[in-house]
């Protein structure tokens, strides 16, 4: 009967472990990013909360796959999940890149409300390529860095500019820049080497690539509130039980909520980071804001003129 008995036990082990889920998770920022922070206790929480059915291992920094790619690794199941720039998918509808155009959601509260806006939208048209979204979560809003204190937009003008999507390489070059493509792990280098001589991004990616090296001025000028996203092919979240499917949405709703409390957090403690090491924190002139503000409304304006019918129910929504 004992015998009988373990090898009934051996068996419901066995099957269980044949049950379990190992799934691999390109992300493509550093581990000192808040949102590579926020994922892994993503992944810890669904480890801890199906038993050890579903276990995400996270590969950070674009070290598995670099983040151009992240979305089509996950939509030909090279990978069950990953996480990009949102912005990055403003070419294939203009619906995607709404939170990165110039002045249009420029505080936190703007970029909840444009996050309830297009997050339908963007759920369907994910689901054409069989993509679910699980969480978005913003970067701080984004700021100057240069070489000397900035007074205009003229001040800009001739500028070797890192931009890292394509609405900010419209804006450096109405601005008078010239944008080159650079990712956030490529930062310092692109300064070193002469590549880049200014930027607009998060005080955590300046903190985190120790923008003090190479610039030393910094300009909250709050252009925009862009996100990140954490996606799953559909097909791999459907071959999950019905149970995990639950655990993998409760933790995604967690990550969300915890996501958005870190950047409003970052926002400041990234923004001490920089004065802290010698950087100097210059309040924007009206000058400088209004010429960038200018800018904003003719690339908003551009954006109209060319966005789909779902991105412009995005902005509709957003703006009534």
């Amino acid at each position: 009967m004992n015998t009988t008995l373990s090898l009934a036990c051996t068996a419901l082990l066995a099957c269980g472990s044949a049950m379990a889920a190992d799934w691999d998770m390109p992300t493509p920022y550093s581990d000192k990013t808040f949102h590579t922070a926020n994922i892994i206790e993503f992944a810890n929480d669904i480890s801890e909360n199906s038993g050890g059915k579903l276990n995400i291992t996270v590969h950070s920094a674009g070290s598995l796959i670099k983040h151009a790619e992240i979305k089509n690794a996950v939509r030909s199941q090279q990978v069950p999940i990953g996480e990009f720039f949102l912005s990055r998918l403003s070419n294939e509808d203009a619906a995607f890149g709404i939170d990165s155009q110039p002045f249009v959601a420029t505080s936190y509260d703007d970029a909840e409300k444009l996050w309830a806006a297009q997050k339908p939208v963007i759920t369907e048209l994910l689901a054409q390529q069989r993509l679910m979204p699980l969480f978005a979560v913003p970067w701080p809003p984004q700021g100057l860095y240069t070489k000397a204190e900035v007074q205009s937009v003229d001040d800009l003008r001739g500028l070797k500019f890192r931009a890292y999507n394509a609405a900010l390489e419209q804006f450096a070059i109405q601005a008078g820049a010239a944008p080159t493509q650079v990712e956030a792990s490529d930062i310092a280098q692109a300064f070193s080497t002469g590549q880049v001589e200014a930027m607009i991004t998060s005080p955590s990616t300046g903190a985190n690539t120790s923008a003090w090296d190479f610039v030393s001025h910094y300009a909250p000028i709050n252009a925009w509130v862009p996100k990140n996203i954490v996606v799953v092919n559909k097909a791999a979240f459907d071959a999950l039980d019905a149970e995990t499917q639950q655990v993998v949405l409760a933790a995604a709703e967690a990550a969300e909520k915890r996501g958005w409390e870190m950047s409003q957090a970052e926002t400041a403690e990234k923004t001490a980071v920089l004065d802290e090491n010698g950087m100097t924190i210059t309040t924007p002139s009206d000058t400088l804001l209004d010429g960038l503000k200018a800018i904003g409304q003719d690339m908003q304006q551009a954006w109209q003129a060319e966005a789909s019918d779902a991105a412009k129910a995005i902005a509709d929504a957003y703006q009534n």
